[in-house]
């Protein structure tokens, strides 16, 4: 039986519920969000799959209903095999889904930084703050209404201290906007600043 079979029929006789969802590499499920937590505690303890690699989401766009999807990647160690898992959430303006830090609690960062790029919610999360913006940035920059180019905001004046507990300056930030330019490898493809001055600057030989 194989692997996509496998865990298919396990979820299907206990979430009949659950579909299968299109993939063009790993078995794929969509989950209703009431029992995702359910599904995912049954991909742990009897689909083996032990590990959370990844939880991040998709915006569909102001047109779609629902509009965010939160999704899952598992793997097992004993099976060396992916599985992702989606479920769509119920309220396109306030976007929630339960906390997988229960179960793994390497969802804690990776829920931080959903909740902080998507604006979703984690119930439960302990300790759900940005992890990449500031606390009271008013954007979601990975939502699909937020420009490719960024929008001007104030920065706040944060205080940033070294080892020593002395205030220092904050590295600058490299000019947007940021561009991507086809490439074989995931590094020729990583999008780049247009200003890359900064970045020189410190490449240089003391």
């Amino acid at each position: 039986m194989t692997v996509t079979a496998d865990v298919a029929a396990v979820l299907k006789e206990q979430f009949p519920q659950v579909t299968g969802r299109e993939s063009l590499d790993w078995p794929a499920f969509n989950v209703p969000a009431g029992q995702v937590m359910a599904v995912l505690q049954c991909l742990r303890d009897a689909g083996a799959f032990d590990m959370l690699v990844d939880v991040t989401a998709i915006d569909g766009g102001p047109g779609r209903s629902p509009r965010f999807t939160v999704v899952w990647h598992l793997f097992s160690i004993l099976r060396q095999t992916y599985v992702r898992v989606a479920a769509d959430c119920t309220d396109d303006t306030r976007p929630v889904m339960p906390s997988a830090t229960g179960l793994w609690p390497a969802a804690n960062w990776h829920e931080r930084e959903t909740y902080d790029m998507f604006g979703i919610a984690f119930t439960g999360h302990p300790d759900l703050r940005r992890i990449l913006m500031w606390e009271g940035y008013p954007y979601f920059p990975l939502r699909k209404d937020f420009p490719l180019a960024g929008l001007e905001t104030e920065l706040p004046d944060l205080a940033v201290v070294d080892e020593t507990g002395a205030k220092v300056k904050p590295a600058p930030y490299m000019g947007g906007p940021f561009v991507a330019a086809p490439g074989r490898t995931m590094d020729e493809a990583e999008p780049r600043a247009g200003d890359q001055s900064w970045t020189e600057h410190q490449e240089k030989p003391l």
